[in-house]
C-alpha cells in the first residue's frame, strides 16, 4: 500500500461538519431567494 490513491490513507485536513453545512447551505439559499422576492414585489408595485 505504498501508493497514494488508496482512501483508508487519506487524512482529513480539517474536520467536517455537515450540519453546519447543510444548514449554512439552506440558510444562504433561503435568504438570496427572499431578497429576489422582495425586489420583485417592489418591482410590481412601482410598475402599477
Amino acid at each position: 500500500m505504498s501508493e497514494h490513491k488508496h482512501p483508508e490513507l487519506h487524512v482529513y485536513e480539517e474536520q467536517r461538519d455537515d450540519l453546519h453545512d447543510v444548514s449554512m447551505g439552506f440558510g444562504v439559499f433561503f435568504a438570496i431567494l427572499l431578497v429576489i422576492a422582495i425586489v420583485a414585489t417592489v418591482a410590481s408595485i412601482a410598475v402599477k
